[in-house]
């Protein structure tokens, strides 16, 4: 209050100054005098009080919008994670029943070929029909097919659903993808909580019911499976490069599928697994070029020698 006086009658006594000032310098015109005055007044009352502008630092904490600290996140998203496990074994053990309704074992999808592993629910109304949505646009582009070079599995994680779903799921995807032969390979099981849960702990993944919206809050992600059902690639997301599926896919294998050139550049690339991405590997780069130089040259010094022994021949005879 004591400061709100001060700042009146310092601005008074300026004003009254600033006008008897004025009024000297515009002399006689009037309107030119009440223009000076009210805009010297104006002058000195933003210079009295400034108050907050636009760029002025606010005093208030700057709300998180984006919520990137995490702070005020719902409860049930704080336990939503995926846990890279590399290299843990799958239960395979574990017991569910395919889209016919048949029981089955985990394991009876392993053993040949590598397989790429999702856990989605199928009544999910946004995420999970865009991870399969993503793996059905790799599948196409891929030169490999479900059932032949690998197989795909995706597992519901609610133990509500059932195989009637999972048919008509699959059915969905099969008319999607267009490949007849991939029907014998790409999976959809339902299960029972205690086996859901076998899997989902051995691959990492972390998901909570939402009370607030009736569903589950959960991560997206796929997983590459060697042919024993250990984990040996993430990708995270909705959409999945053809590429570096079939890289992951070959080397998943251990040779069993794939060209020989796939193996020259899994030599010359090199999976990070916090980007999920395969990126080129100087180191094998240089191998490789080692390589072929040591045999140009090993096939250069052969076809000298030949010739050579060619012209002793010649000046003999």
């Amino acid at each position: 209050m004591k400061l709100s006086k001060s700042i009146s009658k310092n601005f008074v006594e300026q004003a009254f100054g600033l006008r008897i000032y004025l009024r000297k310098s515009a002399g006689q015109r009037p309107a030119l005098q009440s223009v000076l005055v009210l805009l010297a007044c104006s002058f000195l009352l933003c210079a009295q009080n400034p108050g907050e502008t636009l760029n002025a630092p606010s005093k208030l904490p700057t709300p998180d919008l984006l919520n990137m600290t995490g702070a005020d996140r719902p409860s049930p998203l704080k336990e939503v994670t995926i846990e890279q496990r590399l290299g843990s074994q799958l239960p395979l053990d574990a017991t569910f029943r395919d889209e016919t309704g048949r029981a089955v074992k985990l394991g009876d999808y392993f053993g040949k070929r590598p397989v790429v592993l999702t856990l989605v629910y199928y009544e999910c109304p946004m995420l999970c029909t865009q991870i399969l949505n993503g793996m059905v646009r790799a599948a196409k582009v891929l030169t490999f097919t479900p059932g032949q070079e690998y197989d795909v599995v995706a597992l519901s994680f609610d133990a509500r659903e059932t195989p009637k779903l999972a048919a008509a799921k699959k059915s969905v995807y099969m008319k999607d993808l267009r490949h007849p032969e991939a029907n014998a390979g790409w999976h959809f099981l339902t299960g029972d909580v205690d086996q859901i849960k076998k899997v989902t702990d051995a691959v990492g993944f972390h998901y909570k019911w939402d009370v607030n919206t009736a569903q589950f809050a959960h991560a997206s992600a796929i997983y590459i499976l060697t042919p024993d059902g250990k984990l040996s690639k993430y990708f995270y997301g909705i959409d999945y490069s053809p590429k570096e599926m079939r890289f992951a896919l070959v080397e998943a294998s251990h040779g069993r599928i794939g060209t020989a050139v796939d193996q020259i550049l899994l030599f010359c690339y090199h999976f990070d697994p916090v980007s999920a991405r395969y990126t080129w590997f100087a180191l094998g780069l240089l191998r490789v070029a080692g390589a072929g130089t040591v045999l140009t040259l090993g096939g250069f010094v052969v076809i000298m020698l030949r010739r050579e022994k060619n012209q002793k021949g010649t000046r003999a005879a």
